[in-house]
């Protein structure tokens, strides 16, 4: 298929390493498919362990000039590509839609939420300071330092392939460090773009590196190459368990954003028309593919039954089908295990006695239609995985002590959302929440200035904020003597 964009060169299929598009050295190619259909969007050069070494080795070279320049310096040219980004919006869109699949108003949303972050840490990259200690000794002064940690590795996701790579990269380049990047094959066009429209802003050769294609080979030259110093990564805990053990191997720093399995909770003094709001954009964005995404609803007795009768009216106004087609609210699941994933958890619930109600017949292909679970139980698989799709189990519950404990029943700890007005209870429920994120009266937590990250098997190190910068920086002391003489 061919993308209708203005400017067709930010549509890039070879990797860039040293500010060069380079082909694979075996010239092997792979598909980039739209979930909506299928159709090839683009065939990409399919780097290995070769183009890797290489972009590490590059990365390696620029760090040296990249550090000495002052933090205006780097930042300036970071604003240069948060405005470039701006001004290529609609086709970054497009490129968006088109490989992930979500609707063009979410495309433009992650686009936007992805800039924010490069401005974010433009304007960080300036208020990087040191300390000042008094010393035990006269004349001893100890100065703390902090400076890059070096060349950083990049993995990104599939399903927010813009923002998450511009949440990793623009900290990193801030902090003076380089990087070589690995975006999912699913989605690469996404970040191949925001290469093209970084090297357009001035920031110099080697500095951003992006290789795609033979997964194992990339991350095993990434995990064990002693160059790079840091490895960042966004998607399963599993991998990301993987990932961790193999970085220890030469002790590199990690910072690790994994899995969720978010609690949606609604207390009966809750605004239920508030609480209904949070829970659409929390469980249906994307399809329902964000690590963020209610994935267990509790509801309390008082209101259980006007609350899912609500929810039944709201689900069945939500229009899905193909991203690029107007009013579309629920696109397609990024491939067909994706989607076959999606309908074995349902199976799987239904089987075990939970009540199934769907908006509409699902359609075929990737597309599942938004579906309610009622009485569903924790021997369900809805209720032990992430879910990735626009499934939301509802389960009742009575009291405040029941609910606690079944939403910290869960190895991970990423996010967690709840509803009520009563300011103690408010307090005790976020307070025993066993997750790095919670939304208090809302369904929206991710912004450029929260720290974002989990608790538990839901990683470690957090990403925005003035927070973020702290993961790609090295502290060092300074002890100076003889200040007195």
């Amino acid at each position: 298929m061919s993308l209708d964009l203005k400017d067709n060169t930010l549509l890039k299929t070879h990797a860039l390493i040293d500010g060069q598009w380079v082909k694979s050295s075996d010239q092997t190619t792979f598909e980039v498919l739209n979930p909506s259909d299928g159709k090839i969007i683009a065939n990409v050069y399919s780097s290995g362990t070769l183009e890797t070494s290489n972009a590490i080795n590059s990365a390696e070279l620029a760090l040296k000039s990249w550090r000495k320049l002052t933090a205006k310096q780097r930042s300036s040219l970071l604003m240069k590509w948060y405005d470039l980004i701006a001004e290529n919006i609609e086709d970054l869109t497009q490129i968006l839609t088109a490989e992930q699949g979500k609707p063009l108003a979410e495309a433009r949303g992650e686009i936007k939420y992805g800039a924010n972050y490069i401005k974010w840490f433009a304007e960080e990259a300036k208020r990087i300071y040191g300390d000042t200690i008094p010393h035990t000794l006269p004349g001893t002064r100890i100065l703390v330092t902090k400076q890059p940690i070096g060349v950083v590795a990049c993995i990104t996701p599939w399903n927010f392939p813009n923002a998450m790579l511009a949440r990793k990269i623009a900290p990193a380049l801030a902090a003076g460090n380089t990087v070589v990047c690995k975006p999912a094959n699913e989605t690469p066009l996404s970040a191949l773009a925001l290469g093209e429209l970084a090297h357009r802003a001035g920031i110099p050769a080697g500095v951003i590196n992006i290789v795609c294609g033979k997964t194992t080979e990339i991350g095993e030259e990434l995990t064990s190459n002693p160059i790079v110093r840091k490895l960042t990564f966004t998607g399963s805990t599993a991998v990301g368990k993987k990932l961790t053990a193999d970085s220890a191997r030469t002790m590199k720093r990690t910072s690790m954003e994994l899995g969720g399995n978010a609690p949606f909770i609604i207390f009966n003094d809750a605004d239920v028309n508030d609480a209904i709001a949070g829970l659409m954009i929390s469980k249906f964005r994307n399809a329902g593919q964000t690590c963020v995404c209610a994935n267990r609803i509790f509801v309390q007795s008082g209101i259980y039954d006007q609350f899912v009768k609500a929810v039944k009216i709201a689900i069945s106004k939500l229009k899905v089908g193909d991203g690029t087609e107007a009013g579309t609210q629920i696109g397609p699941l990024i491939n067909e295990r994706a989607s076959k994933n999606v309908r074995a958890l349902i199976l799987d619930a239904h089987k075990k006695g939970a009540d199934v109600l769907t908006a509409e017949e699902s359609p075929t292909g990737n597309f599942i239609a938004p579906t309610l679970l009622l009485n569903t139980s924790d021997d369900m698989r809805v209720f032990k995985e992430e879910i990735f799709g626009p499934v939301a189990p509802i389960i009742k519950f009575e009291t405040e002590e029941e609910v606690i404990r079944a939403a910290n029943n869960t190895p991970v700890g990423l996010a967690a959302y709840f509803y009520a007005r009563d300011i103690g209870l408010i307090w005790r429920v976020s307070e025993a929440l066993d997750f790095g994120m919670v939304g208090v009266n809302t369904g929206t937590i991710s912004d450029e200035m929260i720290p974002f990250g989990g608790m538990k098997e839901s990683g470690q190190g957090r990403e925005g904020s003035r927070y973020g910068l702290d993961d790609y920086l090295e502290m060092k002391s300074l002890t100076i003597g003889g200040i007195d003489k």
